[in-house]
């Protein structure tokens, strides 16, 4: 038999939904694979129950409907303070995970190199992988995950085609200030570079943070491409509704991608979610309200149990420091938390380029009542998994 492709060879799958299915298989809590448990706002279930009795069942255009890209493009607008064009500015994809992998292919070709900040979402070295690119990680550092400029522009002057920015960032829940995301754009700009950003949790910012959308920074618009979707704004992450923003002539070829990876997202899930992209300011309040309380309660258990943890600036995932019980693999360690204690995680070494084996990484999008069962279940972590004191350094 002919070899198969050696590009997938420097990767496994994807351990964050590995990790749901290792929770199932346990009855664990499943605070490892981002999405609720709780229902999408009420008025867009009653668009849909009302979309599957109308004409919404063929293939929309391509990239987007009509009408979902008018109604994405006034949204926007307002937020990144600049007009969006919905007819030549947006490309609708089958969310955030396609429209990363089409602005990467977009901007990138084989052999040509992109910056990744570490830790990363377990997604953005596949995608450079399988592109043909080679990623260049440039270390955050906690507990702020701040990164150094000098290391940064080291990276940038081996001559990248991208960059690619999480803000707020996933895993570690850092918001990039005004003065960082300068520091990036300058250099952007002195060695030419072109900005993909995933700004999926960009409501999702706990004061006193701001989130700045990259393409508003002056000069940036022209070489940023932006990428977000709906599945966190409204809590439809099965949906796959996400999109890219972009000048025209980076459009035009975002869309061609577009088309032959996946022709298009689904009708009748955008013609129902348009009754989301209207909601008024209060909606976006009511969000970032509901998910303080859930950082807060969250992080008060922790502080409760004593396990060291970090604090989010932004989305809605921690790290959690498991240095304490002694393991070499936090995989291992994951595995026995969600069979002994029943609450899923995903190992942090899948986010770090670094050799990190001592966080583990869990969110709060959860009920009250989910997130008080698994902090009930995280009282007797230590009883549950002793530690191994022969590993401990």
């Amino acid at each position: 038999m002919p070899e198969l492709s050696k590009r997938t060879e420097t990767f496994t799958d994807s351990v964050i939904r590995r990790m749901t299915r290792v929770s199932k298989k346990y009855g664990a809590v499943n605070l490892s694979q981002g999405f609720p448990d709780f229902e999408p706002p009420k008025e867009i279930l009653d668009r849909l129950a009302q979309v599957s009795k109308e004409d919404f069942h063929q293939y929309s255009i391509t990239w987007g409907a009509q009408n979902f890209r008018e109604a994405l493009a006034q949204k926007q607008s307002r937020l990144m303070g600049r007009t969006v064009d919905p007819n030549c500015e947006i490309v609708v994809t089958c969310g955030s995970t396609e429209a990363m992998m089409a602005a990467m292919m977009t901007v990138a070709n084989p052999g040509d190199k992109v910056i990744v900040f570490s830790p990363f979402y377990e997604n953005y070295g596949a995608d450079t992988i399988l592109t043909g690119a080679e990623p260049i990680y440039v270390p955050l550092y906690p507990p702020e995950f701040n990164f150094d400029a000098d290391e940064l522009e080291a990276a940038f002057k081996q001559n990248p085609k991208a960059l690619i920015l999480c803000n707020p960032s996933n895993p570690c829940g850092k918001v990039f200030t005004y003065d960082e995301l300068k520091i990036i754009a300058d250099l952007a700009q002195k060695y030419d570079t072109f900005v993909i950003t995933d700004e999926v949790y960009e409501h999702i910012v706990y004061e006193p943070n701001k989130h700045i959308y990259f393409a508003s920074l002056p000069g940036m618009w022209e070489r940023t491409i932006t990428c977000s979707s709906l599945s966190k704004t409204y809590s439809i992450t099965g949906w796959r509704l996400g999109y890219i923003i972009a000048p025209p002539n980076i459009i035009d070829v975002a869309k061609k991608v577009h088309d032959f990876l996946t022709v298009g997202a689904a009708a009748p899930l955008q013609e129902a979610a348009i009754t989301g992209l209207k909601f008024g300011d209060d909606y976006y309040k009511w969000l970032l309200d509901k998910y303080t309380h859930k950082r807060e309660l969250f992080l008060k258990g922790l502080d409760d149990i004593g396990i060291a943890h970090t604090t989010p600036q932004g989305a809605y995932y921690i790290l959690l420091d498991i240095s304490e019980f002694g393991f070499e693999s936090d995989l291992e360690f994951c595995e026995t938390l969600a069979r002994d204690v029943g609450v899923g995680a995903v190992p942090g070494s899948s986010f770090f380029r670094e050799p990190v084996n001592h966080l583990i990484r869990l969110h709060f999008a959860k009920k009250d009542e989910t997130l008080f069962e698994a902090l009930n279940r995280l009282e007797d972590i230590r009883k549950k998994i002793p530690a191994r004191k022969s590993f401990i350094k």
